[in-house]
């Protein structure tokens, strides 16, 4: 069950839980799941977020996102539209996602797709063009990923490549 949130945000709105009511956030036409946390210092656009997901400070979410159940996404985090992230994936700090490979200003654009698959992890201060990243794969820390990525596998660098496959006991091999 999904929780609308108003434009005024309450200490507690249903069993979302909204950590610090404050004017540094922004919060609009969002829909949350039950137990999802959020925390102050956010901007939240018109995007859908899962139950038991917790939202840090300094987040911003633009418009059409979706984000599934369990998922964390650490401060500092740049989400535009476009991107789609699937239930228990981890979102390290300082993380952003681009819907635009050839940004320019004045001029016509394709809005171009984002999908992190289940189970997987970003590494802090990674760069995510518009990609998908497979089923339980992990992105290390710092990396700039230009292309898909499979799943179960440890990919990382700039641009990221794949170095191993991860097992199912989630072992590096």
């Amino acid at each position: 069950m999904f929780y609308r949130l108003p434009e005024e945000v309450s200490l507690r709105v249903g069993k979302l839980e909204y950590m610090n009511k404050s004017k540094f956030s922004v919060i609009k036409d969002v829909i949350a799941g039950s137990n999802a946390r959020i925390y102050d210092h956010v901007n939240l656009y018109k995007c859908k977020i899962g139950r038991d997901t917790k939202i840090d400070a300094f987040v911003y979410i633009e418009e059409g996102v979706i984000i599934g159940d369990r998922v964390k996404i650490r401060p500092f985090t740049f989400i535009p539209s476009g991107v789609t992230i699937e239930d228990d994936v981890f979102i390290g700090p300082h993380v952003t996602f681009t819907n635009d490979k050839y940004p320019k200003i004045n001029r016509e654009w394709k809005l171009l797709k984002t999908t992190i698959k289940q189970g997987s992890s970003i590494g802090a201060g990674s760069v995510i063009l518009p990609v998908i990243v497979g089923n339980n794969s992990l992105i290390g820390a710092g990396s700039v990923v230009t292309q898909d990525i499979p799943d179960n596998v440890l990919a990382l660098g700039n641009p990221a490549r794949i170095i191993r496959k991860i097992t199912r006991n989630n072992q590096l091999q």
